[in-house]
């Protein structure tokens, strides 16, 4: 058996574990699998819903804890039992969907399994999102900033599925407009989403590391976008991967290779052992 340097890694699962078009690579497999049995802890972290991502840990043979929803959503995998579960309230969520109702933007609000949307349902970006992550949208037609005022569920967050040349001015607009409020982020080149401030991938890995009594600095954090700032910076080896967002890569300690290399792989072997 090898002896484990790091022992918690953290991934975001698309764009980083997953390649372009959807696959765990074998030998990202292998990797994981390898550092699981040597004593290390896996872990995924994504702004998928727990309902999308719960089949991707299970089938990789992952058990323990899965964060979903950029960290707002913590779960045993093997149970799906929620070890945490925040979440905006009606009114907060809302006032984040009049904004951008107010804008003319595209909006899709996320409560426990289910995805409602007031975006048509052959949009080809609701399209391809939906058969990515396996959910279907609940499309609403009356305006959703009244249909989720009128209820009284969690809203784990808001998103703007946007085109992607839209994506950088509406970031930094919802970002100025609800600075200190919320957290305003990217995981895709069209997505804009706005989620608790401070239920975020930092604090989910922060979770982690206590949950398992680990200390932060044997701990990894990889990731591609904006979404995975927080937990990159947090963790004791914050990782991009090199198909990441710059402003990512520029906060990392190291620069790992793409996703469609085997980053992941290449991960643990550099950091999961000791002179990996």
């Amino acid at each position: 058996m090898s002896q484990l340097n790091a022992k918690l890694i953290v991934s975001d699962f698309d764009g980083t574990l997953i390649t372009s078009d959807q696959r765990v690579l074998p030998e990202v497999k292998s990797a994981i699998s390898s550092y699981i049995s040597d004593g290390g802890i896996f872990a995924v972290c994504t702004g998928r819903m727990l309902a999308s991502i719960l089949p991707q840990v299970r089938a990789l043979g992952l058990e323990g804890l899965v964060v979903a929803c950029q960290g707002t959503v913590i779960a045993d995998i093997k149970s799906g039992e929620l070890i945490r579960n925040g979440g905006l309230s009606a009114s907060e969520a809302a006032e984040i969907c009049k904004v951008l109702e107010d804008l003319g933007a595209p909006i899709n609000a996320y409560s426990g399994d289910n995805l409602f949307s007031n975006i048509p349902k052959d949009n080809k970006y609701l399209k391809l999102y939906e058969k990515i992550t396996g959910i279907t949208a609940k499309h609403v037609s009356s305006p959703l900033s009244e249909y989720v005022s009128s209820s009284d569920e969690k809203w784990q967050k808001i998103a703007s599925l946007c085109r992607p040349e839209d994506r950088q001015k509406l970031l930094y607009y919802l970002s100025e407009k609800f600075a200190g409020r919320y957290d305003v982020t990217c995981s895709a080149d069209v997505l804009v989403e706005v989620s608790p401030l401070g239920d975020d991938k930092g604090s989910a890995l922060r979770f982690l590391a206590n949950h398992y009594g680990i200390d932060i600095k044997d701990t990894v954090a990889a990731g591609d976008n904006l979404n995975d700032l927080s937990m990159v910076v947090a963790a004791g080896t914050g990782v991009a991967v090199g198909n990441a967002v710059q402003g990512l890569k520029d906060a990392a300690d190291y620069i790992s290779c793409t996703n469609d290399e085997g980053a992941i792989a290449q991960v643990i072997k550099k950091f999961g052992y000791i002179n990996g």
